[in-house]
């Protein structure tokens, strides 16, 4: 296996690290998948047990100028590899005015990427400040583990009824609503009709609140409003979260998306998608009862 990489840019350099910014802000550790065209950033978690799930893809050719990488093998040309995000980001944020930064795998004492930043001098010789960091190198056999996170099975009738996907508020609004809310209940309920509406809610014995987000627009894989009736429009859809973890999310974010959205399957899951530009997040979180 061989992986060398090189970004010249200083704007794919700083792009790239408030990628990795956030998802060291999202996760302890994460798989690091890594295939000719791609990177991605995965946390398997079991949604169906209680776990987060996350899926961050980057196209490399729009971070990198070299990007050359040999897999396991000719037929599974990737390298899948663990690694602590915030070690990673550290070395990036060290190195945000460098002339050039190479990412490579190495056998140290043990697997490491390591970041070599050519920094700017004085002088005309150039200083490398360079950065192990730690990897474990996950085996074939494994892999299926890290694949792209799935929605839950659906009876095709009940779909529509199911699921509805909305565009969110300003993700700053957002976070503002759920750093009150925390204090006054672990849990929040989310939910979203096909009218664009939104509801955040906190229910307990001693109080009920409710912050209400209106004329927020369906994304079109949502469903086609003409399959819907007016009633199934104005049906809410909702999903119960540990509010840590919907709040863990929204601080964690690092760059100002072009796009916000989410996926409420009706006591199920939130899906939360972000999209900016070359780089897409996808987070699960999954309801509680």
């Amino acid at each position: 296996m061989k992986f060398r990489s090189k970004i010249i840019d200083i704007g794919c350099l700083n792009n790239f690290t408030r990628v990795v910014t956030t998802i060291s802000r999202l996760t302890k550790t994460c798989v690091l998948r890594l295939t000719p065209d791609n990177l991605y950033f995965v946390l398997s978690g079991k949604v169906a047990n209680g776990g987060v799930g996350m899926w961050c893809e980057l196209a490399q050719a729009n971070f990198f100028d070299e990007f050359q990488l040999e897999g396991v093998s000719v037929k599974a040309n990737e390298i899948c590899l663990e690694l602590v995000p915030e070690n990673l980001s550290r070395a990036l944020r060290t190195a945000h005015n460098a002339k050039a930064v190479k990412i490579k795998l190495t056998k140290k004492h043990c697997p490491c990427l390591t970041i070599a930043a050519e920094l700017p001098t004085m002088s005309s010789v150039s200083r490398v400040v360079t950065h192990d960091i730690p990897v474990d190198v996950i085996p074939r056999r494994l892999w299926n583990d890290f694949q792209e996170p799935s929605m839950p099975d659906f009876d095709v009738r009940d779909f529509l009824r199911s699921l509805v996907s909305i565009y969110m508020p300003p993700l700053k609004i957002m976070k503002n609503v759920v750093d009150r809310m925390k204090n006054l209940s672990n849990f929040l309920v989310i939910e979203a009709n096909m009218n664009g509406e939104m509801n955040l809610k906190i229910e307990t014995d001693l109080v009920s609140v409710t912050t209400h987000f209106k004329d927020l627009g369906n994304p079109p894989w949502g469903g086609d409003g003409s399959q819907h009736s007016q009633g199934d429009q104005e049906t809410m859809v909702q999903a119960r979260v540990d509010v840590r973890k919907l709040q863990q999310f929204l601080v964690g974010q690092q760059f100002n998306p072009s796009k916000a959205m989410c996926n409420i399957v009706q006591n199920s899951i939130l899906h939360l998608i972000l999209l900016y530009e070359d780089v897409s997040l996808q987070y699960f979180i999954p309801a509680v009862a």
